[in-house]
């Protein structure tokens, strides 16, 4: 089945996901993360996108970020790309490509999933195996968003701006949420939605979405169904 073309969203919060090249490793030492970040910074002030939760995987990264314009979050991307590439084929002796293809990305309804996908992104160093708590990962906005560690990277998004009257509060309550299990089914439907290009939210944010982008933003027997168990969604 052909793909879905990406569409635009600006001023909607996208998961982003880019993954290495038959998921090889596309950071192999600290320096790599490092220049890895200053890139993704650059492109954003550069093209007009703010972030708002990452996590770099040793094979992919996980973006949570909001474009100001239709084209920003492509232009970002690819501004990364370039640089990033030439310095991790020039750095280790390779040539080709490292990423696996296109990136693949999802609009978010910040109502229903804004802050889960925080969780998501930040939690996947656990689900990965890599740390048991998500403060231990160095490579993620966990420490940021949480703790209010330093991080030039992270631009808080108006919902995480709302759970609190002052930056501690904030804090606080962000913490409380990984006091609990993100569930699986939430897990699922934000990878699915993220891999598959479809909107994630409620029926009628789907909706709203697919007639802004002119294009299909869900699962086609969703689309195609009227009369399906979502409709009070």
């Amino acid at each position: 089945m052909p793909r879905l073309p990406r569409y635009a969203a600006p001023g909607f919060p996208q998961h982003v996901i880019q993954r290495g090249n038959n998921r090889c490793a596309c950071f192999a030492a600290d320096p790599d993360y490092l220049f890895f970040r200053e890139c993704l910074s650059s492109a954003c002030e550069n093209h007009g996108c703010r972030i708002h939760a990452y996590a770099f995987m040793t094979n992919h990264v996980h973006l949570l970020m909001t474009p100001s314009t239709e084209t920003a979050i492509g232009q970002v991307m690819q501004s990364v790309g370039r640089r990033y590439v030439g310095h991790f084929n020039s750095t280790y002796r390779r040539t080709g490509t490292l990423w696996e293809g296109r990136y693949k990305a999802t609009v978010v309804e910040t109502e229903s999933y804004l802050l889960a996908c925080y969780r998501y992104i930040e939690l996947n160093p656990v689900r990965a195996g890599l740390v048991e708590d998500p403060r231990a990962y160095r490579w993620s906005s966990h420490g940021a968003n949480a703790f209010g560690e330093r991080d030039a990277l992270v631009s808080p998004h108006e919902v995480y701006s709302q759970l609190g009257g002052h930056d501690a509060a904030r804090r606080a309550v962000y913490r409380g949420f990984f006091d609990v299990p993100l569930d699986e089914t939430t897990v699922t439907t934000i990878r699915n939605a993220t891999h598959k290009g479809w909107t994630l939210g409620r029926k009628k944010f789907r909706q709203e979405i697919a007639a802004l982008v002119g294009r299909r933003t869900e699962a086609l027997r969703v689309w195609q169904s009227r009369g399906s168990a979502e409709q009070g969604g």
